[in-house]
């Protein structure tokens, strides 16, 4: 963690090693007040904790994500190049699981018939439906 940390061009503090080593452990994206609460015993102020959270996503060590309900919330970059591109996530409408779809790739085409695609650039995509357990 301190050589990613160092490597990224920040300071190796308590609060951003205990909440990178916190997303290694996760496969999902986390809200702030998820991690304010798994790391309540470390006694880090949520204001540390979201303040830690900017820093990494301006290192480009964490990306932010809103699946729709307008809560930011933040997952573990990848460390190689294939994996720190965007993927999808699955919002289950049932229980409100959310799921990263790292191994999904998504291709936008332009309709048949028409002129040219007005998308340029996706930068997230969400999916939306009745995840295996609920349906």
């Amino acid at each position: 963690m301190r050589d990613l940390l160092r490597g990224a061009g920040l300071r190796c503090t308590g609060p951003r090693v205990a909440v990178l080593q916190h997303f290694q452990t996760r496969r999902r994206p986390l809200s702030h007040g998820e991690l304010v609460e798994a790391l309540a015993d470390r006694e880090f102020d949520a204001a540390t904790i979201y303040r830690n959270l900017i820093d990494l996503e301006g290192a480009g060590l964490v990306s932010r994500v809103n699946v729709g309900d307008n809560v930011w919330r933040f997952e573990l970059r990848g460390q190689d190049t294939e994996t720190q591109s965007e993927h999808p996530h699955f919002v289950c409408i049932e229980c409100g699981e959310i799921t990263c779809l790292a191994q999904v790739r998504v291709k936008l085409t332009p309709a048949p018939g028409s002129l040219k695609s007005v998308v340029n650039h996706v930068s997230e995509i969400l999916l939306k439906g009745q995840c295996m357990r609920c349906a």
